[in-house]
């Protein structure tokens, strides 16, 4: 292994769209485990040095600490509400590290909420940070059909296209595919996040996902699509 990788799983208590969201069952198991699950491979396989979840709930920490991964503290709740930033608690994990005199290269960021990853992605993510020498990386999926063609905002009921060539015919394969950020793998150099306070650069590299495994948890529907995909 190159970098001094330390992985982190953010898991605070509070959600809106789903209760409990984090800790909600699927399959049989919370939906943090499999996050955990796949964090845990990597570091039996020296991808990553250290497999942490940062949450604000000792019910979580008990449930994450079951399943394989260490809680070395609560999260505070200043750095844990709606309003709180990744950075923030990345820069809190890094500092309690710190403290005990342990310093890394990179982070990398796992949300629970975009569990269908594994660990050849997760593998060739963090191989193909190391050799880029780039600042961040984050995964997306292709899309071939949503771009400002077929976009709008809307004022009242009037939509006010976000291209004004929206209603010209133009073929969307002429328009050329965007890549959209799915929220499942981060990784940033710890210098970098420091600097910048911020997890992705402004040209991040990336590490391309289907569209069926980008699936976010946010809404009930969301969760049963998850359920559907696992119980196959």
């Amino acid at each position: 292994m190159g970098s001094k990788i330390l992985c982190i799983i953010p898991a605070r208590s509070g959600s809106k769209g789903i209760k409990n969201k984090n800790i909600i069952e699927v399959g049989g198991h919370p939906l943090l485990s499999l996050t955990i699950k796949d964090a845990c491979e990597l570091k039996l396989h020296n991808l990553v040095d250290v497999v942490i979840v940062s949450t604000d709930c000792n019910k979580i920490a008990s449930i994450a600490q079951k399943y394989g991964a260490s809680v070395p503290f609560l999260r505070p709740k200043r750095i844990s509400g709606d309003k709180a930033k990744s950075t923030d608690l990345i820069l809190h994990a890094l500092d309690y590290f710190k403290k005990e005199g342990k310093f890394f290269d990179a982070v990398l960021l796992m949300q629970p909420t975009s569990p269908l990853r594994g660990l050849d992605i997760l593998a060739k993510a963090i191989k193909k940070f190391e050799k880029s020498g780039a600042d961040s990386l984050i995964s997306c999926y292709k899309e071939e059909y949503v771009n400002d063609l077929v976009m709008y905002h809307k004022k009242n009921d009037l939509l006010q296209p976000l291209n004004k060539d929206h209603n010209l015919g133009v073929r969307r394969q002429d328009h050329g595919e965007v890549y959209v950020r799915n929220g499942s793998i981060y990784i940033v150099k710890t210098s970098y996040l420091i600097k910048t306070n911020k997890i992705i650069s402004d040209k991040p590299i990336l590490i391309e996902m289907s569209k069926s495994d980008s699936i976010n948890i946010d809404t009930v529907e969301d969760f049963n699509i998850l359920e559907e995909r696992l119980c196959k």
